[in-house]
């Protein structure tokens, strides 16, 4: 397993999966989320349960659904590559390393990794003709009815918050309590970080269980305003877990060609998909 199995540069370093596929073919259970722009997060993961890159990376290592690496057999392995201990030398100055500088190399190659302009971009920059007349009705929607910036906000189109938008699944097949694992605070019950938006329609599938491969049909969900399923004061009263919806989520009223503008004005957010040539030769 590499890190590049679950992030492949060639799809705006997600997977194109519902959930990632791991050691022993086990599956996971969050979508993978794509790396573009990470060094921008101030916290890590679906939950939040890591505040950088380096502490990060030692969750997939680890993880026996994932790498399933013994730490302990880790720097072993690299030092009995010659190649890798040149690598080392030159990045910090010294023969012997541990896993502070792995995490350390890690991170400084996911803080490189950005997204390219998009034609949104060249928008705001003045080139007003770049969007299309659908383009820019989606974008106005996506600022006012269609409340999309409430969340999705800044250069990122993420308000680095978290927010249950009702998909919790809660007592059900997909269950997943999302940052209360972490703080152990019932009001965070069913609660995800918001998901940027760079180059949106190539991170497909969507949300942070991967159920969702169709932009229209996401849209249409969005458009109901997600509120069926929150607890009411009584549930709430009888079971402290029960979730609640964000009042952020209300119902929205798009027609079809309001719900078609907004999905033209996401492809207008996401940048070609490109090709990253992998290195010629590999340590071994």
């Amino acid at each position: 397993m590499s890190c590049s199995s679950c992030h492949n540069p060639q799809t705006s370093w997600a997977d194109k999966l519902t959930v990632p596929v791991g050691n022993d073919h086990l599956e996971g259970t969050r979508n993978t989320p794509s790396l573009l722009n990470v060094y921008a997060r101030k916290e890590l993961f679906w939950d939040g349960r890591s505040k950088s890159l380096e502490e990060q990376a030692l969750g997939p290592i680890e993880a026996h659904h994932e790498m399933d690496m013994d730490l302990t057999k880790l720097i072993p392995k690299l030092k009995a590559i010659p190649a890798y201990n040149k690598l080392f030398l030159a990045a910090f100055g010294e023969e012997d390393y541990s896993m502070p500088e792995v995490l350390k190399a890690l991170g400084a190659f996911q803080r490189t990794l950005t997204s390219r302009r998009s034609r949104f971009d060249e928008f705001l920059d003045g080139n007003y003709k770049v969007l299309s007349e659908q383009e820019v009705r989606g974008l106005h929607l996506f600022r006012t009815k269609a409340r999309c910036m409430n969340c999705h906000s800044g250069q990122f189109f993420t308000d680095d918050s978290y927010h249950n938008i009702g998909l919790t699944y809660y007592k059900r097949k997909y269950q997943d309590l999302g940052r209360y694992e972490v703080t152990k605070d019932p009001a965070d019950v069913g609660r995800f970080r918001t998901p940027s938006l760079r180059d949106v329609m190539n991170t497909d599938p969507w949300m942070h269980n991967g159920l969702f491969w169709n932009m229209t049909g996401l849209l249409n969900m969005y458009n109901s305003g997600m509120q069926m399923n929150s607890a009411k004061p009584e549930q709430k009263a009888k079971d402290p877990l029960y979730p609640v919806t964000d009042p952020l989520m209300q119902p929205l009223n798009l027609s079809k060609e309001e719900i078609k503008d907004i999905e033209a004005f996401l492809h207008a957010i996401t940048a070609t998909s490109y090709r990253m040539r992998r290195p010629e030769s590999l340590p071994r």
